[in-house]
């Protein structure tokens, strides 16, 4: 073989190999693409269904998934920025859903959403992200307990602010047999935000973008 052929074939190699190697790096991002659309459009999903569950159709017209504001306050239990969902009915306020974090759970952050009309009224509560004890603390969740459901329909002064609390502390709210600790966090954290709602409110439906 002549080393002109010789230098021939290792340039026809060496551009197969780049051709080889610029479809393998193409395939690999529309893979990545395709996976992280399919995981947007999972979480959307979830936050849509989640939305629902605390937020009457009637209390809407618009899409509340998409109609977004990021806040953050110490009373929402986490120093992050967190997203509260806004409902309108024709154009007008509606209700909020606040996204609040109950940092004081038996076993960990508890994630809520709590749905509250224009006049401080609780529509729904549910629980999204936790770590309680199945079977015990789990009682939170809607689907092995109606004990989330108490909150509907109660406000700041449906019980009084100062009984914000589960029985045990003299408060409204009932506990668990055997566990305390987990409602307690949840009802003191459904009440930090009707504070927040009470005080923000009308100012989250405005489209400033900073937050509160």
């Amino acid at each position: 073989m002549t080393p002109r052929r010789l230098l021939r074939d290792m340039l026809t190699a060496a551009g197969l190999l780049a051709v080889v190697a610029t479809v393998g790096v193409g395939l690999v991002a529309l893979t990545q693409q395709y996976t992280a659309d399919r995981i947007d459009a999972r979480r959307a999903e979830q936050t849509l269904q989640q939305l629902q569950a605390v937020l009457p159709d009637e209390h809407h017209t618009n899409n509340p998934a998409e109609d977004v504001r990021m806040v953050r306050d110490p009373r929402l239990g986490t120093e992050q920025s967190v997203p509260v969902y806004r409902a309108r009915r024709n154009g007008e306020a509606a209700a909020l859903v606040l996204t609040v974090v109950a940092p004081d759970g038996y076993s960990g952050p508890i994630q809520l959403l709590v749905a509250v009309d224009t006049g401080g009224e609780v529509l729904g509560v549910r629980v999204v992200d936790h770590e309680e004890t199945p079977g015990l603390g789990d009682a939170i969740e809607a689907r092995r307990s109606d004990w989330i459901q108490g909150f509907r329909g109660r406000s700041l002064g449906d019980p009084p602010r100062d009984q914000w609390t589960v029985r045990r502390d003299g408060g409204a709210f009932d506990q668990f047999t055997g566990a305390t600790i987990t409602p307690r966090a949840v009802t003191r954290a459904v009440a930090r935000a009707l504070d927040y709602h009470r005080e923000h409110g009308d100012a989250l439906f405005q489209d400033a973008s900073e937050d509160h």
